[in-house]
């Protein structure tokens, strides 16, 4: 007669728990930062980028253009006419601080997009985190439903033959009709993770798999104080407080008045004359104060939300530092407990309900506690990884694939 032990999917699904379920591909980060940087979110920012890095160019250039001035008069039968060039001077260096503003424009703008790359990386990762937890519970509901099924038919042959009773067929019939949901609601749930991975990897696969083992970190993640500052969002923060800060240094030497110096040359009455000019503007209605302690303020603000910033992610990490080591203790010590033990329990299980030791209703309470046993395995793993998705996205640790994303742009 036909064993109702656990089929090999779900035996199969015990193994992809374990800790070396999947290798590592070389290039995987590799083709993995080729995936984000084909995302239109990813195309959208390189353009921001580009468009920042002409600001900064433009910021960059000197402030005033030469001036040509010409004059034209008929006084009786002569002709006197004027041409002349001036040119206004950066008196007070306003280009040497726009200059400055213009490296912090640089730095915020790339550290911007490094910071969308990691977004979306770590959105990549989590979707085929889903994924692959959403494809192993598949896997364990439809194992779970033909164990039902060939259940169902041992217990329709032994009522036949007067070992069980009707109602134990009819309790299987049940479980088996509330396990037909289940497959369903799994199913979808894996139609629609598999939907996101694609949106989020356009070259990806379900025969790709999931993310390798060997790309998570097998230590705690730490990081210090500097390795903070240096992470894209807070670097981004930071720099756009200087861009900010240049720019009030700016404001506040624009205020003061600037020379223009010109010569021009021509005729008057039959006579060559060479002529030179001076003009300063006077600022007695407007001293141009308010505008610059417009942008104090606006350094200020900049500033402090530079370390709010700062502040944030520090708490941000130490979470989900938090997190993912309760996850990760719960996950190891699931593992510990079920190894061995789901694929013995089926066999176990089953030979006691043949014998009579353990009736139909014991039978499948027993057979729906341990698919939910797996079921939590899949959780636990799944969150574990998330939690750490999180970990690395806080800690800048996922600075690696951007930086192999942003290659062709240093």
């Amino acid at each position: 007669m036909k064993k109702l032990s656990v089929s090999y999917a779900m035996c199969a699904v015990i193994y992809l728990l374990s800790a070396s379920a999947q290798a590592q591909p070389v290039d995987w980060e590799r083709w993995l930062a080729s995936q984000i940087k084909q995302h239109p979110d990813i195309i959208a920012a390189r353009e921001q980028l580009q468009g920042s890095e002409a600001t900064a160019d433009a910021a960059e250039q000197p402030l005033y253009n030469p001036e040509l001035s010409s004059e034209l008069e008929q006084v009786g039968e002569e002709n006197n006419y004027r041409v002349g060039v001036s040119q206004t001077v950066d008196w007070w260096d306003r280009r040497g601080a726009k200059q400055q503003q213009a490296a912090f424009i640089r730095q915020a703008a790339k550290a911007q997009y490094q910071q969308q790359v990691m977004s979306k990386t770590a959105e990549a990762l989590s979707a085929l985190v889903e994924w692959r937890a959403s494809n192993e519970a598949a896997i364990i509901a439809q194992a779970q439903k033909e164990q039902l099924n060939a259940l169902l038919q041992v217990a329709e042959k032994r009522q036949k033959a007067g070992d069980i009773g009707t109602i134990d067929a009819e309790l299987t019939f049940l479980s088996l009709s509330k396990q037909l949901a289940q497959v369903a609601e799994l199913e979808v749930a894996l139609q629609k993770a598999e939907s996101r991975v694609r949106e989020l990897l356009p070259q990806w696969t379900p025969e790709k798999g999931g993310i390798p083992e060997d790309f998570w970190p097998s230590e705690p993640v730490s990081i210090t104080n500097q390795e903070l500052l240096q992470h894209p969002y807070v670097a981004s923060a930071q720099a756009r407080w200087k861009s900010i800060k240049e720019e009030a240094e700016a404001t506040r030497r624009a205020a003061k008045a600037e020379p223009t110096f010109g010569v021009n040359a021509g005729r008057d009455g039959g006579e060559n004359t060479v002529g030179l000019t001076f003009s300063i503007p006077l600022n007695v209605r407007n001293d141009y104060s308010a505008e610059t302690r417009v942008a104090n303020r606006a350094a200020l603000e900049a500033e402090a939300r530079f370390l709010a910033v700062y502040r944030n992610l520090r708490f941000d990490w130490q979470a989900a530092q938090a997190a993912w080591k309760r996850y990760d203790e719960q996950y190891r010590r699931w593992l510990e407990l079920a190894h061995g033990r789901v694929e013995n329990s089926a066999d176990l299980l089953e030979s006691q309900w043949r014998s009579g030791d353990l009736s139909t209703t014991d039978y499948l309470l027993a057979l729906n506690q341990r698919s939910e046993s797996l079921l939590a395995g899949i959780s636990l793993e799944k969150h574990t990884q998330l939690a750490l998705t999180e970990v690395l996205l806080h800690s800048g640790q996922l600075r690696a694939v951007v930086l192999t994303a942003t290659k062709p742009l240093n």
